[in-house]
């Protein structure tokens, strides 16, 4: 990815691109914005409503579509959201948020043997990551997580198109399945690191 010494410099990111609900026929724009090591925001626009899903470290909240107002999300759904909240300290620290690695062989996948890592958590949640064993790049990610009705499903996220964005290999297109069909893709038109994030953009209002 760039390196431990590269990573280790990040104190913030800010994704921005373009989406496309494959299953819901809409399409719409997505920021996402992640402060080391554990606050995450992710702002979507979709036919003129903005959709907001965010953690400030403990605290895991949203807006509601309808009413435009913030409330904190269900415990399982914060659950989900406070992982995806970690940043690169799940690979440099892993340790320190109760996160195991463990090698598990190979995997052919359409003719090519993949390198899988299993990532285990404190709480028992666990991921799969497969790993292109030329460029040590992530190739694909599977856990579970939950659809748009709040019901749990096995997620598979593929990664592809990596840039280099100074010093870190950052993939550019990213296609999500749930439950074996494809529900969104995602193509990142740009990438800042270290832009100053203040915390008080992770915080319910």
């Amino acid at each position: 990815m760039g390196g431990r010494k590269v990573l280790e410099k990040i104190e913030d990111t800010t994704i921005s691109g373009s989406i496309n609900l494959t299953q819901m026929g809409l399409s719409g724009t997505i920021t996402v914005y992640q402060k080391e090591p554990n606050k995450s925001r992710y702002d979507i626009e979709v036919m003129g409503m903005l959709i907001t899903q965010a953690c400030d470290g403990e605290v895991a909240w949203a807006t509601n579509p309808q009413s435009g107002m913030t409330e904190e999300m269900p415990e399982q759904a914060a659950e989900y959201i406070k992982r995806e909240s970690l940043g690169n300290s799940v690979y440099l620290n892993p340790k320190k948020f109760g996160i195991t690695f463990s090698y598990k062989g190979t995997e052919n996948i359409q003719g090519k043997d993949y390198l899988v890592l299993e990532q285990a958590y404190a709480d028992g949640y666990k991921a799969t990551l497969y790993v292109d064993p030329d460029t040590y790049l992530a190739y694909k990610g599977k856990g579970l997580t939950l659809n748009q009705m709040g019901i749990e499903v096995e997620a598979e996220t593929f990664f592809s198109d990596y840039k280099k964005v100074d010093g870190i290999m950052v993939a550019h297109t990213l296609v999500s399945n749930q439950d074996g069909e494809e529900f969104m893709t995602m193509t990142i038109t740009e990438v800042k690191f270290n832009s100053g994030l203040g915390d008080e953009l992770f915080a319910m209002n």
